[in-house]
């Protein structure tokens, strides 16, 4: 029995139902955490091919655990599946859980022949907090043999970058006064949020090429006749690994301190989520996955040839810590649109996202095939506990 060609044509009989999904998804977004109808409707569709789904699962509400398969080492296909606020499914996650449950359903033959099982993973909330670190420390991977997803794009990529980001709020209160009348007795918050962005955009020629920092003031005051007693700003900070973030991340903080000091406010740091590691893909499911990607007609480059600063970041990197994992990026013929634009999302609904969606599933189908059918588990890359 060719498993591959029966997965290529399991495939085929929901194919037409998940670009549904996915157009659906684009016409419904709903944002981290508040996912309810869409998971809802995943779990529907699961359900209905033959999965025993968990929902919800691993003590979050929108999260659900898709299992089929009884014996053998697990698989788990991630799917991400909330949108950004304003500009909807900017980041194409319609196109990832579409993906996802595809290469679920078109791997159910070949996990009963083969003997591994396959885990259908809803990851809730990827956009700033961080669902899998939740997931992680719920015990979602224990166990877990390997664990991969897809990414819509604007380039075929099959190793990306990804760097480590920490989500920071920070707040500065000062006290108000009358800005014409007695301002020297009020003590300007709106002066320390300015100050603490120049000071950031000063410790830019320290940085190197893969740290980013990016910021938006959030709340600057109520009126111009007012001296602000409150100010509230939100930040990334990010860095190609863990240690380099945490020194980078030291450093910011350190501006808001100084900023603070320098106009006589107080300030409080307030975390976002969690923090996302840098992203490790796993050498063998790389070389699987391009070679059946390539054999589907989507030839993939390597990340080693693109910019290393051109990065985002993706909690999927702390998976690749305690599973071998990889997050290929499918191109979905955008540009000039880039991710989190509204003309990207858009994109995600047009011919290219649907042949992604078909794409992404069976490139990642087929390499689980590859790997259980040679016995290949034991190449999987090693985890240090």
């Amino acid at each position: 029995m060719d498993l591959k060609q029966a997965a290529r044509e399991r495939f085929g009989t929901v194919e037409s139902e998940l670009r549904e999904i996915s157009h659906w998804m684009y016409d419904n977004p709903e944002i981290a955490f508040e996912e309810r109808n869409t998971s809802a409707r995943l779990v529907e569709f699961l359900r209905s091919n033959g999965f025993e789904v968990d929902y919800p699962s691993f003590e979050l509400d929108t999260a659900f655990a898709a299992r089929a398969g009884t014996k053998g080492p697990e698989v788990v296909i991630c799917a991400e599946y909330d949108a950004l606020p304003e500009v909807g499914h900017a980041c194409g996650h319609n196109i990832i859980a579409a993906a996802a449950l595809g290469a679920g359903v078109a791997l159910l033959e070949a996990a009963d022949e083969l003997g591994f099982r396959v885990r259908v993973q809803g990851t809730p909330a990827e956009e700033s907090y961080g669902g899998k670190v939740d997931l992680i420390n719920n015990g979602a991977f224990e166990g877990a043999a390997l664990s991969m997803m897809i990414h819509p794009s604007p380039a075929d990529v099959v190793d990306p970058d990804f760097l480590g980001v920490a989500h920071i709020d920070v707040e500065f209160h000062g006290k108000e006064s009358h800005a014409a009348f007695a301002p020297q007795l009020g003590i300007n918050a709106l002066d320390a949020a300015v100050q603490a962005y120049v000071n950031i955009s000063t410790l830019r020629q320290a940085m190197y090429p893969t740290d980013k920092v990016h910021g938006v003031i959030t709340y600057g005051g109520g009126a111009p006749n007012v001296i602000p007693a409150y100010t509230a700003m939100s930040w990334y900070v990010r860095a190609a690994t863990k240690p380099r973030l945490d020194e980078l991340e030291s450093r910011v903080l350190a501006c808001f301190e100084a900023a603070a000091k320098a106009t006589g406010c107080t300030y409080e740091v307030k975390p976002l989520g969690h923090t996302y590691t840098d992203l490790i893909s796993d050498p063998l499911m790389v070389e699987l996955y391009q070679a059946n990607s390539t054999e589907l007609g989507r030839p993939m480059g390597r990340g080693a040839d693109r910019d290393p600063g051109a990065a985002g970041s993706t909690d999927m990197g702390n998976v690749s810590h305690v599973v071998p994992s990889i997050h290929p990026m499918v191109d979905i013929k955008c540009l000039p649109a880039v991710n989190h634009q509204k003309e990207f999302a858009a994109a995600t609904v047009e011919p290219p996202g649907d042949q992604a969606i078909r794409d992404g599933a069976l490139a990642m189908a087929w390499t689980v095939i590859d790997i259980a059918a040679g016995n290949r588990w034991a190449e999987l890359r090693k985890i240090e506990k």
